[in-house]
This record gives structure tokens, sequence and C-alpha cells, in this order.
């Protein structure tokens, strides 16, 4: 039986432009980075989360794995604030669109620097 998501795998064309851009403007952190002969991934994650994301070479993982679908996943962030965290991506220069009333709460999207785009609901609990 599953108990709960642990990881989400993230395939990016540059590992290193994606670790700064969660961790200097979104507000996460490394929590491990891993190598062997192979391959390379960063695992990412905001402070105290229990979902991780995983980022790895796209271009290697296509060679591994020819088969694997690797397009982004369409996540779902959530917050306590907003406003607060929309403004603070405005403020970094992250493409983000407008705030969207939905019966389930307020959400806005933003682009990472490879244009990948995420949602974020507002949380209060």
């Amino acid at each position: 039986m599953i108990s709960k998501l642990g990881q989400v795998m993230l395939y990016v064309n540059n590992q290193d432009a994606a670790v700064k851009f969660w961790t200097e403007k979104v507000g996460f952190r490394v929590i491990s980075e891993e190598k062997n002969d192979h391959m390379r991934w960063i695992e990412i994650a905001p402070e105290g989360a229990e979902t991780s994301l995983i980022l790895h070479d796209k271009e290697v993982i296509a060679k591994m794995s020819p088969g694997l679908h690797l397009g982004t996943p369409s996540l779902m962030f959530f917050t306590k604030d907003l406003d607060a965290f929309r403004s603070d991506l405005v403020k970094k220069e992250i493409t983000v669109g407008e705030v969207v009333d939905l019966p389930s709460g307020r959400v806005f999207n933003f682009a990472d620097d490879e244009e990948n785009y995420f949602a974020v609901m507002e949380k209060k609990n």
C-alpha cells in the first residue's frame, strides 16, 4: 500500500541552473546530491516538506530510457500567503500569472528558467 508521495522527478536541460532557480528564487534547499558513473541527480525541497523534487539531466535520462516520458509534470505547490509569495517572485523577475479564484482556493502559476509552468495555491492550514 502506498502511504505518501515521496519524490517527483523533474527532467531539466541544465541541472545547475535549475538548482540555482529553485534555491535562490523559490526558496527550496538542496537535500542531497548524488552522482554515479552514468548520471547525477539533485534532491531539492522546501524546508520541512514531505515530498521532494529530484532534478535529472533530461538528455542523460533520454539516452538511458528512450521510451520514458520526459515532459514536465503538472505540479501544484501550496503556500500560506499567496500574495507575499507572488510578490517575491515578481521582484525576482520570474514570469507569473494572474491570481485566479477557484472553488478550492486562490491560485497563480509561475515559470522556471526553462519555461516550465507550475501552480501555487493558498492553503492556510
